[in-house]
């Protein structure tokens, strides 16, 4: 018996070396496999297994399992191959490229939004971005594409649409508005120029938008982009700084006019002759093209005390929070990169206070840079946990069923911001939640 299994498999690895499949590659794909079926098991184990944003879904009955998609994914060990077909096995980590969709050659990818347990709010918008009220228009994070990449094609072409829809210029009000000057706003104002359109671009904050509130020197990872009036951007990974230095850069090279600081605060009319009252002034356009963020306003815990000026909803500076004690709220990105900033300066400590029984939603860099830091004690995690009342030098919380009191200076709430719908609703603008629909 033993010598039949001897030359069966002598057999079996000639017939492999003349079909010309080394060795090594086979052990290559059986470790590829394995690894690719123990990060589906543990994502499924830690809870992880909810997408946050646009996101793909794979036909099983259309999907023949070439790994194209694999290969196309810049995030890289987003999708896998198990049993023969495409599979998402890293869901918390996928951002929305889309460039698996595009690179299956048998189109059984979709990108949808949210999933049958989590629904996920967006503005209807038609195929050019146009919103249920005509003349209206979104682009970038609002819709759904939170992706810079994504965000600044999106202002491009959304303008593209608004420029062939005119017709001619009126020389007594703006051809398009523009609300907020992140990366889609930018993209879409530099078009605007670029095609000759009389435009106005309002930001209520300053040049970034949403970049802005990210923590000094956080990692943006970005693919190669158009810019309009400036060209191709060939890098992938940028700091917050750098990437608000090249639109300072394009913006003094281009003599492109932003309104900072002046908040929008209505837009009436119809398409033609839409009024935009702001904080400064009143104005008059012809089309009018959303840019904003999509956390319009912070969630907050609802909690006695939380309006306590030691309480925030953004990390701008770590540094001044050196010498303090500080909480941080929140089971995401967002917590996790804060409380690692804070922590590097803090002497007084930092702990985060998570609802979940483990982080829900980091990317898989920030998550082991957070076990390091807890195995280091620069950061206590309180899991299962919520704040129950803030008080001055004190926070009160339920961990697990436990009253716990914690010496504190300061809290830091990041668990996400809620879709400005009022602000939408008041122009009239339909939202859905979608369950897994693109």
């Amino acid at each position: 018996m033993s010598d039949n299994l001897l030359s069966l498999g002598f057999y079996l690895i000639t017939a492999l070396l003349l079909a010309g499949i080394p060795l090594w590659y086979l052990r290559g794909v059986i470790r590829r496999k394995a690894r690719t079926r123990e990060e589906y098991e543990r994502s499924q184990r830690l809870g992880l297994s909810e997408p946050v944003t646009l996101h793909p879904i794979i036909d099983p009955n259309r999907c023949i399992g070439t790994e194209a998609c694999v290969s196309a994914c810049p995030e890289g060990e987003i999708l896998g191959v198990i049993d023969g077909r495409a599979t998402l096995v890293s869901p918390n980590r996928c951002i929305g490229h889309g460039a698996c969709a595009s690179a299956c050659p048998v189109q059984a990818i979709t990108l949808v939004f949210g999933t049958e347990k989590r629904g996920v709010d967006i503005p209807e918008l038609k195929p050019n971005f146009e919103t249920s009220i005509e003349g209206i228009y979104i682009a970038g994070e609002l819709g759904g594409m939170g992706l810079i990449r994504n965000a600044v094609t999106q202002g491009w072409e959304a303008m593209e649409y608004i420029r062939d829809s005119l017709d001619g210029s009126d020389g007594h009000i703006f051809d398009i508005a523009i609300v907020g000057a992140g990366p889609a706003g930018l993209s879409a104002s530099l078009k605007a120029l670029e095609s000759g359109l009389s435009y106005l671009c309002l930001e209520q904050e300053d040049i970034g938008g949403t970049i802005l509130t990210y923590p000094r020197r956080k990692l943006i990872m970005t693919q190669p982009m158009e810019i309009p009036l400036y060209g191709q951007v060939k890098v992938r990974e940028m700091l917050k700084e750098e990437l608000l230095d090249l639109w300072n850069e394009i913006i003094s090279r281009t003599g492109l006019s932003v309104k900072t600081e002046e908040k929008v605060e209505s837009i009436s009319g119809q398409a033609g002759e839409f009024s935009i009252r702001s904080t400064k002034g009143e104005y008059q356009a012809r089309r009018i093209l959303l840019t904003i963020g999509r956390r319009g306003t912070p969630r907050k815990l609802g909690v006695e005390g939380e309006k306590s000026s030691k309480v925030a909803y953004r990390l701008i500076e770590p540094e001044q929070y050196r010498n303090a004690r500080v909480l941080v709220v929140g089971g995401g990105d967002s917590a996790v990169e804060a409380a690692l900033a804070i922590s590097e300066h803090s002497i007084g400590g930092v702990t985060l206070s998570c609802r979940g029984e483990s982080l829900s939603r980091p990317k898989d860099a920030n998550r082991e840079r957070f076990e390091a830091a807890l195995a280091e004690g620069r950061i206590r995690a309180l899991l299962g946990s919520e704040v129950t009342e803030i008080r001055e030098k004190e926070v009160l919380l339920d961990v697990k069923g436990t009253p716990v009191t914690l010496d504190n200076d300061y809290v830091l709430i990041l668990i996400g911001g809620a879709l400005p719908t009022d602000f939408l609703q008041k122009i009239g603008i339909q939202v859905r939640t979608k369950y897994g629909e693109s």
